[in-house]
């Protein structure tokens, strides 16, 4: 496709304070908001009104005196809270992350068909496979799987989901109240599955939904992270530190796409971007620096640790950066490798490491004018490193506000981002078919 055709996408990750990890100490940060529907809520409706393709939340299924004594963790869950957002928006799609490794497919399954009825299609299902031993003990374990096991167990999890959103045809319904039928039995089915993780008759006790099933969104680099995205995701959320690591990523996943025998085209990357944003490239640097000053270096080193899976506090701070074995990395392996890479690359020390990592746990840092910042998208788009971000102001408040005023009208007027949605569903801004149910392919066979 050529890049006159292709449209630009952009999500909103929203964090509630932030990405940076010093946001919640900022002065324009209200910290008494991480509970507030109505902060959310007006977030949602501003970012509805720029057009935005959808809202992105994370989730991470553990906490620890240590993290909540110097970082604002915790929050409300996803799905419950976008399922609350769709009432107070009409277009913006909705995506929530929710792990395979701590719940079951027919649940899940239920959560999703039922956010995308009452949002009238707008559902995403960021799949993620949860990658800390904190995470495992709150589920009854004492250490998280290895990763290859993990990702086995998404793939069955996701297919037996899959199955449950198919187990109702589109035409099932009847809802003759006269004749007594409300729906067709023969197009309501058993799945019936059997596997190494799951055993699941269903169907599902929710009709076929408006997409089909919710947009599938992967965020793994690992190579087991990016076989799973490149056989089944539709939008792959991805951190990438230069345009050269997300052109070659970016080339590798389509390629891959296409060998599952899977269009291109609808397997769409988006890179995470955190800005900060001034009148000037100086007033940017400035309150990039302010956010340096208010951040905690032991913070900032107990989140390192937890999420390289290594213990980094008997390290100098102002010493090289470990050498650190990302091959005995049980977690998150993708983003270890990329903030070891980070480190060698450019020669940075520990204390470095970490200023560079507190806007955005890897994902690629600017500061700058609206302009410099739209220059750095339509760069990456342009030259096909990305089909879209995934915007992580660093400080929510006033950093979203001021991309949705400055950066958005810029790309407008490159004729690079929409001003208006050409669709109702999520499916619809990103470009993607509705996908055929596998109980009336198999019948037409």
């Amino acid at each position: 496709m050529s890049t006159r055709d292709r449209q630009l996408h952009l999500n909103l990750f929203v964090a509630p304070m932030g990405h940076h990890e010093a946001a919640w100490r900022h002065p324009d940060t209200n910290v008494n908001q991480l509970l507030d529907f109505a902060y959310y809520q007006r977030i949602a409706v501003k970012a509805e009104a720029a057009k935005l393709d959808s809202l992105f939340f994370a989730d991470r299924l553990s906490t620890s005196p240590a993290m909540v004594r110097s970082g604002a963790a915790g929050g409300l869950e996803p799905l419950t809270l976008l399922t609350a957002l769709s009432v107070v928006t009409r277009r913006i799609g909705l995506i929530a992350t929710v792990s395979t490794s701590f719940n079951e497919p027919f649940n899940l399954a239920r959560r999703f068909a039922s956010l995308d009825h009452l949002s009238g299609g707008r559902a995403g299902w960021n799949i993620i496979t949860s990658g800390t031993d904190e995470e495992a003990q709150n589920f009854n374990l004492d250490r998280i799987p290895e990763h290859a096991e993990r990702y086995e167990r998404a793939r069955e999890f996701l297919d037996v989901a899959t199955k449950l959103w198919d187990s109702w045809e589109e035409d099932a319904l009847i809802c003759d109240q006269q004749a007594g039928i409300y729906a067709d039995s023969a197009k309501v089915h058993e799945v019936n599955h059997t596997g190494r993780f799951y055993s699941v008759k269903g169907p599902l006790n929710v009709s076929r939904s408006p997409q089909g099933r919710p947009v599938l969104v992967q965020a793994g680099s690992s190579r087991d992270g990016r076989r799973f995205a490149a056989e089944f995701a539709e939008a792959i959320f991805t951190a990438q530190q230069t345009y050269e690591d997300a052109r070659l990523f970016y080339r590798d996943l389509k390629r891959q796409a296409e060998q599952f025998g899977r269009s291109p085209e609808h397997v769409l990357i988006l890179p995470g971007i955190c800005p900060i944003i001034g009148r000037t490239e100086e007033e940017a640097l400035e309150k990039e620096a302010k956010l340096i000053e208010l951040s905690n270096p032991a913070h900032s080193l107990l989140m390192l640790s937890k999420r390289v899976g290594f213990d980094l506090s008997g390290y100098p701070l102002d010493g090289p950066f470990p050498d650190l074995p990302v091959e005995e990395v049980r977690g998150h392996v993708s983003r270890t490798d990329l903030i070891v890479r980070l480190a060698r690359s450019e020669n940075l020390t520990l204390r470095e490491v970490l200023h560079r990592l507190a806007g955005g746990r890897g994902h690629r840092t600017i500061a700058g004018t609206p302009a410099q910042i739209a220059d750095l998208i339509e760069h990456w788009f342009t030259q096909e490193a990305a089909d879209g971000f995934n915007i992580m102001p660093q400080v929510m408040n006033g950093g979203f506000d001021d991309f949705v005023d400055f950066v958005v009208p810029e790309l407008q007027r490159r004729g690079l981002f929409r001003t208006e949605y050409t669709g109702a569903t999520l499916r619809d801004h990103y470009g993607l078919p509705v996908p055929a149910n596998r109980f009336v392919r198999e019948h037409a066979q």
